[in-house]
């Protein structure tokens, strides 16, 4: 695991950034709002409110939210990379101890705006970790592992687990919220999408007379497939195949 002292500092500093925004929009919006964010965020909040309402008990928001990443960091350190997760544990840490020293601000009660506004600055502080090479933690983690090493499409399997939180949240605290809560999620996402594109698909057309072999090339280091089709040269008369892929990052 090498340093590089100037582009390290870079990223310490834009990551520390990154988590003051988050957890004051946590307190200034998400909790506002009686919203619930996707993942390990979520879930936390949902861990929460569920502990105040039914054992009143008033749980730190660190304690939860770093216990449900000590799985999520494991799989990064072991499987993903050491100075990734290092910068990803930097997040999670600040984050979550930001989150419970911060006072909470109510800038409007309006949850509309609330789910609008929260979900773009959600997604501006995920973008800015991401640009730095680290991940706000929790399903990130799990997303990048089976997305790299096994390559699976996780889009699913966490878009489920979101799904489960809300569900929760729905029957235990109301509806309301959790239709109001995709609103943020998606508005959070779409913000992500707008200010990072690292991991948005393209399309290439390959023109090739191996098309076996550039299929095998392109699924080797990608694990994605590949479509092979025929074609005939205007000029020379010639055959050729054309190998197109799709869904390159």
């Amino acid at each position: 695991m090498k340093f590089d002292v100037k582009k390290d500092v870079k990223r310490t500093i834009v990551i520390c950034f990154a988590a003051l925004i988050m957890a004051a929009n946590i307190k200034t919006f998400v909790r506002t709002g009686g919203l619930y964010p996707g993942g390990a965020t979520g879930l936390t909040i949902l861990i929460q409110r569920v502990a105040l309402l039914y054992f009143e008990v008033e749980v730190p928001y660190t304690l939860v939210n770093l216990l449900l990443n000590a799985i999520p960091v494991y799989i990064g350190f072991h499987f993903i990379g050491k100075k990734f997760t290092l910068f990803s544990c930097l997040m999670i840490v600040l984050t979550s101890t930001l989150t419970d020293l911060l006072p909470g601000i109510v800038i409007t009660y309006d949850t509309l705006l609330i789910s609008i506004f929260g979900g773009l600055i959600n997604g501006f502080a995920m973008s800015l970790c991401l640009r730095m090479g680290a991940t706000t933690g929790g399903t990130d983690f799990i997303s990048i592992f089976l997305s790299d090493r096994r390559g699976m499409d996780s889009f699913n399997l966490i878009l489920g687990f979101n799904a489960v939180i809300l569900a929760v949240a729905g029957v235990l605290f109301g509806w309301d919220k959790a239709l109001y809560s995709i609103i943020f999620q998606f508005t959070s996402t779409q913000t992500l999408h707008m200010l990072y594109r690292k991991y948005q698909q393209q399309t290439l057309f390959i023109v090739t007379n191996t098309p076996v072999e550039v299929c095998e090339a392109i699924n080797e280091v990608s694990n994605h497939g590949a479509t092979i089709l025929d074609g005939l040269g205007a000029h020379d008369r010639q055959g050729a195949q054309c190998g197109v892929f799709c869904g390159v990052g």
